[in-house]
């Protein structure tokens, strides 16, 4: 199996994974699904505690959006068992996703998800994966710096409205600076095309035409 940070575009390499769920075959038993796998350094620590909270209360945002929340770390199933208990019972938020006990490091190896010089704990990556096992998105943060889970919901929103819709997204959307939630026209192909893209649509030039979906 190949190993190091993947490539968007990818296909998942399939998994097999004990988890506080029970074992999973990923992706296959998440057919048909989008897929948020997301590893964190290790358990029982403060940082991917309130990472895992977060997650936990924005579950039910991504399973309208057809996805599913996956966590892992190089630690066994017994301790991811445990900080789940510590969390509901100290902080009052159940975690409902299942964890992979990744304890021999061989899928963190095989996504690349640990960094030579921070020894053996997993790095703070997240994977977007779509229904169709391929990785769409990728995003690495170190170990000391917490990820921002609104923007990885906004990430998946805008994957599927661009597949849905043939259109790429501007900075921050939908709250950009520019054409606010307006939705960018894929670049033309030739100079007819170019010639009629003002004419059809809003924007600043033939390259830079956008719409309202």
């Amino acid at each position: 199996m190949k190993k190091g940070i993947p490539l968007l575009g990818e296909r998942m390499p399939g998994i097999e994974v004990q988890t506080t769920h029970g074992k999973k075959r990923i992706p296959e038993d998440y057919a048909g699904k989008w897929i948020v796998l997301f590893s964190h350094p290790a358990d029982f620590t403060p940082v991917c505690t309130t990472e895992f909270v977060a997650f936990a209360k924005r579950n039910e945002e991504f399973k309208k959006l057809n996805a599913e929340l996956i966590g892992l770390s190089i630690d066994q199933v017994f301790s991811h068992i445990k900080w789940v208990e510590w969390i509901k019972e100290n902080i009052g938020v159940e975690i409902p996703f299942p964890i992979i006990a990744d304890d021999m490091g061989k899928v963190a190896t095989t996504f690349g998800m640990v960094h030579p010089g921070k020894g053996t704990n997993t790095v703070r990556a997240v994977f977007i994966i779509d229904p169709q096992g391929i990785i769409r998105l990728m995003i690495y943060y170190p170990p000391e710096v917490g990820r921002q889970i609104d923007e990885i919901l906004r990430a998946l929103k805008a994957l599927q409205i661009s597949d849905q819709n043939k259109v790429a997204l501007p900075e921050n959307w939908p709250n950009n600076e520019l054409i606010q939630d307006k939705v960018i026209i894929p670049p033309p192909k030739d100079i007819v095309e170019a010639e009629k893209r003002k004419k059809e649509f809003e924007g600043y030039d033939w390259w830079f035409t956008y719409k309202s979906l």
